[in-house]
């Protein structure tokens, strides 16, 4: 499958192996459930979660429980009001429009940023039909740079 902004097929992404047994977790699924709201408690988001589950306590995927680490942060009530892959689009889009504040002759960030807004609006779409973003949200880089800081 071709990429969508360059001439280029590319690689298919890496897949996590099929088998979800780790028998070296000696943590039972009450505990991680607990480590997993207390870091959502601290404002980490569920890639950090999943790496802090990872690196600090040996636990290699939090599906190993049969639940999604998303559904463990709806059940509690800790999902945050925008999905963490559109914050981090925001916050390249901020980053971006800041850069270009300063350096006016940079096309090709300029380009970058016409990407990731992009992508930020078909991403958007995705989440208000499947009901993670309220139905009237719309993009506008002022309201993002309020999101963001």
């Amino acid at each position: 499958m071709s990429r969508m902004y360059s001439r280029r097929k590319g690689k298919s992404g890496s897949t996590k192996p099929a088998q979800l047994k780790a028998p070296w977790v000696k943590h039972k699924p009450e505990e991680v459930e607990e480590l997993v709201v207390k870091a959502a408690k601290k404002g980490q988001q569920a890639a950090a979660i999943g790496l802090l589950l990872r690196d600090q306590y040996g636990i290699p995927t939090v599906k190993i429980n049969k639940v999604k680490l998303s559904h463990i942060l709806q059940k509690n009530k800790l999902l945050p009001e925008i999905p963490d892959d559109m914050f981090n689009l925001l916050k390249k889009a901020v980053d971006l429009s800041a850069h270009l504040e300063r350096n006016h002759t940079d096309y090709t960030s300029k380009r970058g940023l016409e990407l990731t807004e992009s992508k930020i609006r078909r991403l958007a779409k995705f989440h208000i039909r499947n009901k993670g973003l309220p139905v009237g949200w719309t993009y506008d880089l002022e309201k993002a740079k309020l999101l963001v800081k």
